[in-house]
């Protein structure tokens, strides 16, 4: 069972959803955010317009939403700038209207934001996948995550030594990073605007990880995120002019990882860190624990 949020107000959660004729799917990402019922919550819906029933699907649930509109707009990106713009939230994340966040998302995340007030980004390590029905097909275990790591791609599908994505449906960012990170995607990133924020996160947080699932990616035949190696191709040129932040020569970084293995030394010039956080059931709170890593 997910612990309860202490007494004192839980922080706003601040999702927005960006629809576009995904009225098969609409619904069920509406009722995982709003059936969770968590007590702060500021839910924004921004559609692009769509005309296969899914303004009738919002409208139903208007009276549960903080902002809602249907119009025509720039694009996925653009329309979660807009939505982000009508957020007062201190925790942010958006929410894909193919996609679903676990019954017990909200709740955890808003209880380690709040017990841990160092942490700046969240997110799991064990991604779920979906398909079309709903149903959980794959549940991935992602070994951590690092700044070095998504430096030299391993945090990116095709890349030598790839572990994982971070799951975009499944991460959860305070205001003040997002501030400080220029309060925008990229609406020039169709495709890869999260791993583009992403970059920019992680120029001045470490992202820290839960072992819980926290989201759903569904897959089915009629979305963007389908087009894989679009994505991959439009990240690895977002990449490009970073990888020179982190050792890339995989015969150094082995040596440097031995060196780091038998005396501790090394990681604080050559790597970053990572961060977890694992519940103490003793003190009804989540615990923040970080190591340096090559």
């Amino acid at each position: 069972m997910t612990p309860s949020l202490p007494a004192s107000r839980p922080p706003r959660i601040s999702i927005v959803t960006p629809s576009y004729n995904q009225a098969s799917f609409l619904e069920a990402t509406l009722k995982s955010v709003l059936d969770q019922q968590y007590p702060n919550l500021e839910y924004i819906v921004i559609d692009g317009g769509s005309r296969d029933g899914s303004v009738e699907i919002i409208q139903r649930y208007a009276s549960s939403l903080k902002y809602w509109v249907s119009e025509a707009d720039g694009g996925h990106m653009h329309a979660i700038n807009k939505g982000f713009a009508q957020a007062t939230g201190e925790i942010m994340a958006w929410l894909n209207s193919d996609d679903v966040l676990c019954p017990w998302a909200l709740q955890t995340v808003g209880h380690i934001f709040q017990d841990l007030p160092a942490v700046q980004w969240l997110t799991t390590r064990t991604p779920l996948r979906l398909n079309a029905a709903g149903e959980v097909t794959n549940a991935f275990r992602v070994p951590g995550f690092s700044r070095t790591w998504f430096y030299r791609g391993r945090h990116l599908g095709g890349q030598p030594g790839f572990v994982g994505y971070i799951q975009q449906e499944s991460t959860f960012w305070r205001r003040s990073l997002w501030l400080a990170a220029g309060g925008h995607v990229d609406e020039r990133q169709p495709l890869a605007g999260d791993f583009e924020l992403w970059l920019r996160f992680f120029e001045r947080a470490d992202l820290v990880w839960a072992d819980v699932p926290l989201g759903g990616f569904r897959q089915h035949g009629h979305q963007k995120t389908s087009d894989i190696e679009g994505y991959n191709a439009d990240a690895a040129r977002i990449l490009a002019p970073h990888r020179n932040k982190t050792i890339q020569a995989p015969v150094l970084v082995w040596a440097l990882q031995c060196l780091h293995r038998l005396t501790g030394r090394g990681a604080r010039r050559f790597g970053s860190r990572q961060a977890q956080v694992e519940y103490n059931a003793i003190t009804n709170s989540w615990q923040h624990i970080s190591r340096d890593c090559i």
